[in-house]
């Protein structure tokens, strides 16, 4: 286990922490190779229901180590193989079937900006912002920029921010639709714990059916659609979890799951 990578458990939720504060948690090739892991255990560990994506110190994270770049010059095609290495643990994370939260508690630059994008919620603070950052250095957009900005914003607002590489504070990423809430600093963490531990109760299967179709919804076409959704809900309606929840309805129990319970 990294150790700027951390792993914490509380109760079903995974916490996943970037532990580099020295560097802003910037990402060098320990720290891919921690979330890699962090994401891979998430996947394949029963036992955790939701996860959340967070940072140590002020910073969520800061993006690729420029520093670890420059010293490590490589041929092209080594750079272009570095990236690849990227896009398997990332499309695991993307199409993680739990829910998963990210805690910005500060600034999330570059593949900062985009690894916090993967997740199915962003809870920022006041001093949470966003850039695209890699305009600035002459780069494009990586760890699935280019697949994640137009899908959240739309192109015209996507290319907007790729071109101009400008900072966007909270209260523009909350109205663009980046954020799904504002909380003060020191409720941050509570905030993300109460909100993963509000799908600990959901079906996991049911949730990660509708992640899985719903991730895909903008590639598909209606009739492609409709067949997922139909072969999602014969599988859902032969769950244990579905057939407790109706028992419990017809004999008058409560609901595990109170799907308008406000974290």
């Amino acid at each position: 286990m990294s150790d700027y990578v951390l792993r914490e458990r509380h109760g079903a939720t995974l916490v996943i922490r970037l532990n580099r504060p020295e560097r802003r948690n910037a990402f060098d090739l320990e720290v891919r190779q921690g979330i890699a892991e962090a994401v891979y255990e998430a996947r394949d560990d029963d036992t955790v229901r939701a996860v959340i994506i967070t940072g140590t110190g002020d910073v969520f994270c800061a993006g690729g180590d420029l520093k670890s770049l420059s010293e490590a010059k490589r041929p092209m095609f080594k750079d272009r193989d570095r990236i690849r290495r990227l896009h398997p643990w990332f499309r695991e994370l993307v199409n993680l079937e739990k829910p998963v939260i990210a805690a910005v508690n500060g600034p999330a630059f570059g593949a900062g900006f985009n690894l916090a994008l993967a997740c199915d919620f962003i809870i920022g603070t006041p001093t949470t912002r966003f850039c695209a950052v890699f305009g600035r250095i002459g780069l494009v957009p990586d760890l699935g920029g280019f697949f994640l900005l137009p899908r959240i914003l739309g192109l015209q607002r996507a290319k907007d921010l790729v071109f101009s590489a400008r900072e966007v504070d909270a209260e523009e990423a909350l109205r663009l639709g980046i954020l799904f809430r504002i909380v003060e600093q020191d409720s941050l963490m509570p905030e993300a714990l109460a909100l993963a531990e509000r799908y600990h109760h959901a079906s996991t299967d049911a949730l990660g059916i509708a992640k899985n179709i719903l991730n895909r919804s903008f590639n598909l076409d209606q009739d492609t659609l409709a067949e997922l959704e139909a072969s999602a809900q014969a599988l859902a309606l032969h769950t244990a979890y579905h057939d407790e929840a109706v028992a419990n309805f017809l004999n008058k129990r409560p609901l595990k799951f109170k799907g308008d319970a406000t974290p």
